[in-house]
């Protein structure tokens, strides 16, 4: 399986990306990566690494690289030579299955819909994130690639999302839940009223609304919103999870006792910080494209670059657009049977 990866994006590009594919080729037997950006850079920097197999690590030239703060729209039609660009073409051509990128999120997001296209009975395609419970993880989607939707984007994203899940975790059925104001199917927006609706009357097990104090009691597999409130919901996990630890780190430094407490307490402390660290889910999948594209962090490591190649071959192992594909075509199915039979009485 091979994994073209953006080379050049990212804030540490190109040490952590190429560290990444190194870690990763390692680790996985069934997978290879094409390094894409400036070939003497990249050639440059696995000299001077340690030694590994260059029939599954190998290099292809790009001659221009997409800053952080580019306008999306200036960098698809100037920068036809990207290292996002190349990548993406790879796998149009066939020469990859799959693209990973840890560069500017806009560019990757549109440049993977301009050239691959979206999948068929897909309106718009969305980002889904891996985020902690205390049961495990959720799935949310959308976590940002659309803001302003309609009904029937959420009912496709709730459809993407569970097949997903099924594909990655082997859940059979997974628990789908809309994320809402309220428990009652007559709370949130009219937005989220009408989708109610819809999931209600889809092919998936659709659990009701939740709740934003509920997303992370693992009450749902998969949690359901627009890009506006997925994103904010990411945002400020983030954000809480490193302002926990530091305040964490304040308290046992001011005080003898809790230094001796967190001596004890430091394999718990670990695996806290792994389970919100999103490096261990390594990048998030555009769902809905003919295509694997998985984004990960601007500030991405070296370890979350390998663990977003791992995703990367999971999914395009799994055949995921075909999976979401057949999932939407049934859903809609189901629906117009069940509006028939309402109109008939």
């Amino acid at each position: 399986m091979k994994i073209a990866l953006d080379a050049m994006g990212g804030d540490n590009a190109p040490d952590v990306t190429i560290e990444g594919a190194l870690q990763a080729v390692n680790e996985y037997d069934d997978v290879s990566v094409e390094l894409i950006g400036d070939s003497d850079v990249l050639w440059k920097r696995l000299k001077a690494e340690r030694k590994y197999d260059e029939k599954r690590i190998t290099v292809r030239h790009a001659s221009e690289v997409v800053d952080m703060d580019e306008a999306t729209s200036q960098a698809l039609r100037k920068k036809r030579d990207s290292s996002i660009r190349v990548a993406v073409d790879m796998v149009k051509k066939g020469e990859a299955e799959a693209v990973v990128s840890a560069g500017h999120s806009g560019v990757a997001m549109a440049t993977a819909l301009t050239v691959l296209k979206k999948a068929p009975g897909v309106d718009r395609p969305a980002i889904a994130v891996l985020m902690p419970t205390v049961k495990g993880r959720f799935l949310l989607i959308d976590a940002g690639a659309n803001v302003d939707c309609k009904p029937d984007n959420l009912l496709q994203f709730a459809l993407m999302g569970s097949s997903y899940y099924k594909a990655v975790y082997g859940v059979g059925e997974p628990k789908v839940g809309l994320m809402s104001i309220g428990e009652e199917d007559t709370k949130g927006n009219e937005l989220t009223k009408e989708v109610f609706k819809l999931l209600k009357a889809a092919n998936i097990n659709f659990i009701g609304n939740v709740e934003g104090k509920d997303v992370f009691t693992g009450m749902a597999d998969v949690v359901v919103c627009d890009g506006f409130i997925g994103n904010t919901i990411l945002k400020v996990s983030e954000g809480l999870a490193d302002a926990l630890m530091k305040m964490l780190k304040t308290e046992i430094s001011g005080r003898m006792a809790s230094k001796l407490g967190y001596l004890l307490m430091k394999p718990a402390i670990r695996g806290f910080r792994r389970r919100t660290d999103y490096d261990e889910s390594g990048g998030a999948p555009l769902l809905g494209i003919n295509g694997t594209c998985i984004i990960c962090h601007g500030r991405s490591t070296s370890k979350a670059i390998k663990n977003a190649i791992k995703v990367a071959n999971q999914l395009a192992t799994a055949n995921i657009n075909k999976i979401i594909t057949e999932e939407i075509a049934m859903s809609h199915k189901q629906i117009r049977k069940k509006e028939r039979q309402l109109a008939e009485g």
